[in-house]
């Protein structure tokens, strides 16, 4: 963090890349934005959500080609198998309900559970994009709202 700061980043770029991060997303980014930055909460909030949507359309769009690219080299075809079926094992709750599934997948803020995840488990049972940008979008601002209310309640008891 400090190095992007000494680069003259914003610290609300800062956030944003965060949050587009795979694994961190929001959930770390909101943190950072609170507690390092002094942001208000409701700025954090924002930037986050729009930083954790950015990856979401590429890889609703383009997912299939990557994994076809990433399929080529051994290491990297592993890499691809092990998210791949990792999610498949975690998207049981997405099989059953579908859009309300993925949402409340996208939700829950633990790792492995938000955006990236999210869009992957999309591909992979064939929702349509439109289907599955908002159930992620919905998913991605209730996880927003829970890490933001854990935020403001853990600084709030200092």
């Amino acid at each position: 963090m400090e190095q992007f700061l000494s680069w003259n980043i914003s610290r609300e770029l800062v956030t944003v890349i965060i949050s587009a991060l795979p694994i961190v997303e929001l959930r770390g980014a909101l943190p950072v934005a609170i507690y390092s930055f002094h942001m208000p909460w409701y700025e954090a909030l924002c930037l986050s959500i729009i930083g954790n949507m950015l990856p979401v359309p590429p890889l609703l769009l383009f997912l299939e080609k990557l994994a076809k690219a990433a399929s080529r080299c051994e290491w990297s075809k592993r890499v691809v198998n092990w998210v791949f079926e990792h999610t498949r094992r975690r998207g049981k709750v997405i099989e059953k309900y579908e859009k309300i599934g993925l949402m409340l997948f996208v939700a829950v803020p633990l790792p492995f559970t938000g955006a990236w995840t999210g869009s992957i488990a999309a591909f992979l049972l064939g929702l349509k994009f439109r289907y599955a940008f908002l159930s992620i979008l919905f998913g991605v601002i209730i996880a927003g709202v829970i890490v933001t209310c854990l935020c403001l309640l853990v600084g709030w008891g200092r």
